[in-house]
């Protein structure tokens, strides 16, 4: 296997001592605890294997923001859609504070 990898370029490695993983999609979070991760380093990309016995999932809260808030956002702003709603996640629904994170 380590003959194959190095004929492709890749270097592997084990990184040790993993405490958790995090995976997390737009309607779920996905714990991998203590898993083992292998690190395979190519010229242009690394990939990661990870192999977990122990995994947790967790459902999203997914925020709900009304349009006009949005397009408030976008406006004064000057910025695009999912521009404007990740800073109305991050501030938590506060409109001034998403425009003023956005415009500073």
């Amino acid at each position: 296997m380590r003959r194959m990898l190095d004929k492709m370029g890749l270097e592997m490695r084990d990184i040790g001592n993993v405490e958790e993983v995090i995976i997390k999609t737009d309607t779920k979070e996905l714990y991998l605890v203590k898993p083992q991760v292998i690190e395979m380093k190519g010229k242009d990309s690394t990939i990661f294997q990870v192999v977990a016995s122990d995994i947790e999932e967790k459902q999203r809260e997914v925020p709900s923001f009304k349009e006009e808030d949005i397009m408030l956002v976008m406006q004064q702003a000057n910025v695009s859609r999912e521009k404007a709603t990740q800073a109305l996640t991050e501030s938590r629904g506060d409109m001034a504070q998403a425009i003023l994170s956005l415009t500073t």
